[in-house]
Parts: C-alpha cells; structure tokens; sequence
C-alpha cells in the first residue's frame, strides 16, 4: 500500500481505540528518519504535519528541505549528545528525549531570539533499562521544575520507551506507571498536556493508558533503510 493509504488505515486505528476510551486528543507522530524526502512529501499531501527525526543532521537536511512549508512540525526523538544542542535548539520545534539539566540549559541558552520556545518533554526511563536513556521516576519533579525555570523552552509533558511486551496487559504495567507520573506532572505545573508513548506493537495499550501522542514509523514509511538519506 502507499504511504497515504497507510496514514489513512492508522489514523482510523487511532480513531476507533480514542472513541473505545472516550476521548479525542490522540496525535500521530510520523517517524521519519532514515526515510527520503520524497516520503516525507507524500506524507504531507496525505495530511500529516508532524514528523520525528532521530538523528540531528539528518533531521536539520530535511528541516531545509522543507521550510518553505510553515504548517509542518518537526520533533527531536532521538538521545541527545551537549555537543549537537545547538542544532537542535535553532531547528527543531520540540524535542522529547531530555534528560538532564545540561541538555537543557544548553538549547535554552541557544535557543535563538526571535523562536517561540523549544517544546519539550522529560524522556523517562519507565522500564529501568540500561540500554535506555532517560530519568528515573523519582527525578521527574526536579528536573521539571529546572526546565520550567528556563524562559527559552515550554516543558509539554513526558515520553518513554517502554521495555517491549507482546502481551498487552504486561505492557500496560509500565504504561499505566508513565500515566501515573503525567497525571503528578499535570498537577504542579500549567501547559502539561503532552505524554508521548506508543508506537506500532503497543499503539492500543498506550491509548488505553493515556497516551496522548503516538509515534510510528515501519506501518507509514515501510521498513527502515539504514545508510545515505536522500
């Protein structure tokens, strides 16, 4: 099938499982990266305006590529290394893998004047995984409150990358976790309304689980090709 029809078969997806849990706030992040413009484009005469990219360069070629179209947002969804803020803070509309304070104060401080603020969401390491970026639980509220201090950046809520499960209610342990903290999140600070998780093998539970923002990737733009981007 094409992209289009692929788009167009998820958010139908999405549609039925929001209408199941009453509610209608569900986004759909495209995940693009390593995927040519030209997929990109098709995605964006099917509708969608929202895209993540997880690794910088790459995102920032396809940022140019397309900045004559205003309408399209571009998401940071990949571990951010201090020496590549820079990039990020002058291209990207949101990142969704914050960490630590540093990252932090570094896209604040390179923010350019004139931008709206960087949108941005506290990664949690909601599994304990080793191999995972991302904060522990118990360090969501501290590093909250510094985000939320910087003038430069709009702190939207959280994202995970839970340990995958193919049983679903084993997935919705961790989501349910993720749910819990965005609901605290919600409760100290204004402008929360982002919790970001889910993607192609646990879309369902993480909707179920309050998921506001999903992020797929293989089930629009077919499996990934790793190497040269054009």
């Amino acid at each position: 099938m094409s992209i289009s029809q692929n788009l167009s078969q998820i958010q139908q997806r999405i549609q039925q499982i929001a209408h199941q849990c009453q509610r209608s706030d569900i986004r759909l992040l495209a995940v693009s990266k390593t995927k040519p413009v030209q997929a990109i484009e098709e995605a964006i005469q099917a509708g969608q305006k929202a895209f993540g990219e997880n690794y910088v360069q790459e995102g920032v070629e396809k940022i140019h590529y397309f900045k004559e179209n205003k309408e399209v947002e571009w998401h940071f969804i990949g571990p951010l290394q201090s020496n590549k803020t820079r990039l990020v803070a002058e291209h990207f509309d949101w990142i969704q893998t914050v960490d630590r304070l540093k990252i932090a104060e570094r896209l604040n401080e390179q923010r350019p004047v004139g931008k709206a603020p960087l949108n941005v969401l506290i990664q949690i390491n909601i599994s304990d995984e080793s191999s995972k970026s991302g904060i522990a639980p118990e360090e969501m509220l501290e590093l909250a409150q510094q985000i939320a201090s910087l003038p430069n950046l709009r702190l939207r809520g959280l994202m995970a990358i839970p340990k995958p499960e193919s049983d679903p209610e084993q997935q919705k342990v961790a989501l349910r976790k993720m749910e819990q903290l965005f609901h605290r999140l919600q409760q100290t600070f204004s402008g929360i309304d982002t919790l970001s998780m889910g993607m192609s093998d646990d879309m369902q539970s993480a909707i179920e689980c309050g998921s506001t923002m999903v992020r797929i990737g293989t089930a629009i733009f077919g499996a990934r090709v790793y190497g040269k981007v054009a």
